[in-house]
């Protein structure tokens, strides 16, 4: 699965940099081997997933070993480090990237699991994601053909350690393809302006930041490719990012459970609000009610995750009678070109109000275009007369909720706009920059958690 650590792309001093330290193949296979020896035979491990070398040889380490690799988020606090080693029954390593190690030992095969990655545990405790090799290969290879991702490329981010974007993507994705990878500490602007890759990924937060200086945005112009994911790309910043770099940036769509599915090409048309088209070996569907132009997205194909670890009764729940996976995402696809445009959560994205099935997506989007507006989440909240009340929470300055609610309706149908605008000093967001609208309704009757 290693393609560049088996030799077919040379041996470059700085094949992999990680916050300022680089290694070559050379340099990381000999420290997987260290990692590999420590765990072989274990059931999981787990390491504290800091962005450095040692992160890296410790999931290159797993693979060798064909165990199981549970990577920890620095910041976890005290229960949910605790959840995730009881649950996973993985053996907490520390990682040392100087030792070297000529250890070898029989190929796992394609269907071992490769990777446990817990989910965010907005409705519970975070449960385990057990990714397979197969998976894993399967996706990477898609996206490989989808962006024209070669050993010709320099891969720039500076995404965590703990997810799919930042280790999947953009560890393994790079050991793939043989592509250099450059892992900037953190996803500054100064850091990716003077990285000079060839392919960067971002969050939206990220290409925010980007597109708030100037200078920073113009030394991009000389990349092949943007990318963008983990939540949607606002309408605003694409735009930005398009006049300041030239570029286009493309957005996919995926989750820990299913990897990348839907991606934009490279080369091909990209338009802001969309996340492409399905991936080699991906079937999408949309589930809606009648008449609806919305519903929750389904979807099957090779890179779907194994299960959840030691629940099956979820993993039973999370696909339909006929095998299909229940994505909890509302999407719409576009008839002509097959373009999926995703709305939001089923759970608290899709906003039934006075008999209408309203998408937040598409409100926050026309909120961001009003130049006062910074940020915006949309929800839906119990309304004894509408069913459910569309209220923004909004961080501006010099313009009212009036103003905003009539900015909305001019550009969106009227039953659209929000009856309530409130307004916050930030949306709060989770490490991969996603808004966690459960944290703005804890005081709302009825919609605590």
């Amino acid at each position: 699965m290693l393609t560049a650590l088996e030799g077919a792309y040379g041996d470059r001093a700085d094949a992999v940099g990680v916050a300022g330290r680089t290694a070559s193949y050379e340099e990381l296979l000999g420290a997987a081997r260290a990692v590999a020896a420590d765990v072989a035979g274990l059931p999981a491990f787990a390491v504290s997933a800091t962005p450095s070398l040692e992160t890296v040889a410790a999931a290159v380490g797993g693979l060798l070993a064909g165990v199981p690799f549970v990577p920890l988020p620095p910041d976890a606090g005290p229960a949910e480090r605790e959840h995730i080693l009881r649950d996973s029954g993985a053996r907490l390593m520390g990682a040392d990237f100087a030792r070297r190690s000529a250890w070898t030992g029989p190929a796992p095969a394609p269907g071992d699991p490769a990777l446990i990655l817990y989910t965010s545990g907005t409705t519970g405790a975070p449960k385990g994601v057990v990714l397979t090799r197969a998976a894993l290969a399967a996706d990477l290879d898609a996206l490989a053909e989808a962006w024209q991702w070669t050993a010709e490329d320099t891969l720039v981010h500076g995404l965590p350690l703990f997810h799919v974007h930042g280790l999947v993507l953009g560890v393994l994705g790079a050991l793939r393809t043989g592509s250099r990878l450059v892992h900037t500490g953190r996803p500054t602007p100064d850091a990716y302006a003077g990285a000079g890759g060839s392919l960067y990924f971002g969050v939206p937060t990220v290409w925010s930041r980007i597109a708030r200086e100037p200078s920073a945005a113009a030394a991009l112009s000389g990349a092949r490719l943007l990318v963008s994911g983990s939540a949607a790309l606002p309408a605003p910043v694409f735009r930005d990012l398009e006049r300041l770099t030239g570029h286009r940036p493309v957005e996919r769509y995926g989750m820990t459970e299913t990897l990348i599915t839907i991606s934009g090409r490279a080369g091909g048309e990209v338009r802001p609000g969309t996340v492409g088209t399905p991936l080699p070996g991906i079937r999408t569907r949309i589930a809606a009610e009648p008449g609806a132009e919305i519903g929750e997205l389904q979807l099957t194909g090779p890179t779907l995750f194994a299960g959840y670890l030691g629940r099956p009764q979820d993993t039973a729940a999370a696909y339909t009678e006929d095998g299909w996976f229940r994505t909890g995402d509302i999407a719409a696809v576009d008839a002509a070109d097959g373009v999926h445009r995703i709305v939001g959560r089923a759970s608290i994205d899709m906003i039934k109000s006075g008999g209408y099935r309203i998408g937040a997506g598409e409100i926050e989007n026309a909120l961001l275009d009003h130049p006062k507006v910074s940020e915006a989440a949309v929800v839906g909240v119990p309304d004894a007369d509408l069913g459910q009340r569309i209220v923004a929470f909004v961080v501006a300055e010099g313009v009212t909720g009036t103003e905003l609610t009539d900015f909305v309706a001019a550009h969106l149908s009227v039953h659209k706009r929000p009856r309530e605008v409130r307004f916050v000093s930030a949306v709060p967001r989770n490490a991969m920059g996603k808004p966690q609208k459960r944290l703005l309704l804890a005081d709302e009757p009825g919609e605590g958690v």
